[in-house]
């Protein structure tokens, strides 16, 4: 007997359904990265240690972020996500904490440690 079950047409409209829902869910995906990924902050790490200069310049890049600081005090970004800020450090050991939350409250915090020996 012949089946109507499998004739191309159903093949090919079933095929074609499966691979649209398929690319549905690859876009559903690849637009959520974002929210899979979280908060991250980059630093440009060019700075040696010991210091020789009492400030340093922290520059880095955040993403998905909504707030960022830097030793507790809010810091700002450009529209790129790009910042610069100038931190003095204290004789001998210093830490400079930051910390960036995205707008589901994911929190990443990265820490740089200074030291600072200063010039006789």
């Amino acid at each position: 007997m012949y089946s109507e079950k499998y004739t191309l047409r159903n093949v090919l409209i079933y095929g074609l359904i499966l691979f649209f829902c398929a690319l549905f869910v690859i876009y559903i995906l690849f637009q959520a990265r974002l929210l899979i990924a979280g908060p991250t902050i980059t630093l440009f790490d060019n700075l040696e240690n010991p210091q020789k200069d009492r400030v340093v310049l922290l520059q880095g890049t955040a993403e998905n972020i909504v707030n960022i600081h830097l030793n507790g005090r809010q810091i700002f970004t450009d529209k790129t996500g790009y910042f610069s800020e100038a931190l003095v450090l204290e004789n001998g050991y210093t830490i400079a904490n930051r910390e960036g939350e995205d707008r589901y409250g994911r929190i990443e915090k990265k820490e740089r440690t200074f030291v600072y020996i200063p010039q006789e």
